[in-house]
């Protein structure tokens, strides 16, 4: 038992330090770069081998589900801060946004090709966040028109200008409606879905209502381990859909292309 103890300690301090950070940086926003170094510091506590044996032995505790809950609300709202941190620093600092994004495709290109993400693409991203790194990153590789939608209205205010000194407003547009209200649905391509957004199950049911047939859903989430982190999603989806899990290795989430069922059916009427 007592290498389960030592596993909800370590849950437990990174989640105390990340917590503490958060709250620092409020005061003083230097206190960011040590945020910082302590979210980089989960992300290699995730992809640990030594830590998914631990996960696999004592994952199924309610004291380490307790504290790994615990854990990815308190990180999942300091990245959150993190975000608009970093957005409000790129636009006091005037920062090269094209040097960035350039820096970031290089992380993101095996993604682009996977998805078969193309400049007549239309990419709508549920969960963009304050600082929209990967909705930029695919409108400047691809030329794709990409819609951002966000609960935080603060995060599409900061979204939205970063995109203007970007260069990149007339292809990266923000929106803080509810998804059911996206007129842009039915005309995607492609649905990316972030890691940090909840209720992916309510987002999956509404875009059963709308969504095209032939679009792809790009779902990004965190099992396991990666659950510290990321939101699950645990439930099987293969009544409703086709699920295609994708390997990227050493990620810090898990992402799933999920394609609509009645794509197979029309595709099979039109051959006749």
């Amino acid at each position: 038992m007592k290498h389960k103890y030592a596993f909800l300690l370590s849950l437990q301090s990174i989640e105390y330090e990340i917590k503490k950070l958060t709250l620092f940086s409020k005061k003083c926003s230097d206190c960011f770069e040590l945020l910082q170094v302590k979210l980089d510091e989960l992300c290699l506590f995730m992809t640990s081998e030594i830590n998914e044996e631990q996960w696999q032995l004592w994952g199924h505790d309610k004291e380490i589900k307790q504290q790994s809950n615990q854990l990815r609300q308190t990180s999942t709202y300091a990245l959150c801060e993190m975000e608009k941190y970093q957005s409000v620093s790129t636009l006091e600092n005037k920062m090269d946004m094209s040097d960035y994004l350039t820096i970031l495709s290089g992380a993101v290109k095996d993604e682009l090709n996977e998805f078969r993400i193309v400049a007549t693409s239309k990419v709508l991203f549920v969960g963009s966040g304050a600082f929209p790194t990967s909705a930029l990153t695919i409108a400047k590789e691809t030329n794709a028109d990409v819609l951002c939608i966000d609960i935080d209205s603060e995060a599409i205010r900061l979204g939205r200008r970063v995109a203007e000194i970007s260069g990149l407003q007339s292809k990266v547009l923000f929106s803080e409606s509810p998804l059911n209200e996206q007129t842009f649905l039915k005309d995607a391509t492609h649905v990316i879905i972030a890691s940090l957004v909840r209720n992916k199950y309510e987002v999956l049911e509404e875009l059963k209502k709308t969504l095209n047939a032939e679009a792809k859903i790009i779902l990004r989430y965190g099992n396991g381990l990666k659950s510290v982190f990321n939101y699950p999603m645990e439930k099987d989806l293969t009544d409703d859909w086709d699920t295609t899990p994708i390997s990227l290795n050493k990620s810090i989430y898990d992402t799933m292309i999920i394609e609509s069922k009645k794509r197979l059916s029309v595709g099979t009427v039109n051959s006749l």
